[in-house]
């Protein structure tokens, strides 16, 4: 018997909390609230200045809790944002943190793409670095 009584809900939170536990390690935190908070801003900007197809394309190898999160908030109409700067990249991260800042946040970053680059296939994620600036592109 699941603990929620559906094996696909139980099976999600199980995943998510792997991504999270991975978040948690690469960064060197002891804090599953700050990974979530880390792993959903980066998804999210780096959402946002994809394409919608391509957005979607990344969308779909997510596990489906992560891809809930993902989405959560997304407009179609509004992107790509088109930001090219390594700075502007990092502030857009940082939004999630204004109370509590990241402190190295390229560390922070490349932390959570480095969880993408484990769990998500090489040729999509070729892809969504190839839609970034050079200067982004570093972070990762």
């Amino acid at each position: 018997m699941s603990a929620l009584g559906l094996k696909i809900i139980d099976e999600s939170a199980e995943a998510a909390n792997v991504w999270f536990n991975e978040v948690n390690e690469r960064t060197g935190w002891e804090h599953k609230h700050r990974a979530y908070r880390l792993l959903r801003q980066v998804l999210h900007v780096v959402r946002d200045h994809l394409n919608p197809d391509e957005a979607a394309q990344l969308g779909a190898q997510l596990p489906t809790l992560i891809r809930g999160i993902y989405y959560e908030g997304w407009d179609p109409s509004r992107t790509p944002v088109r930001e090219r700067s390594r700075e502007g990249f990092i502030a857009r991260v940082q939004e999630a943190f204004e109370t509590d800042p990241l402190g190295d946040a390229p560390q922070a970053i490349a932390a959570v793409m480095a969880v993408l680059d484990a769990h998500v296939s090489e040729g999509e994620m070729d892809d969504v670095k190839t839609a970034f600036s050079q200067e982004i592109r570093a972070l990762f």
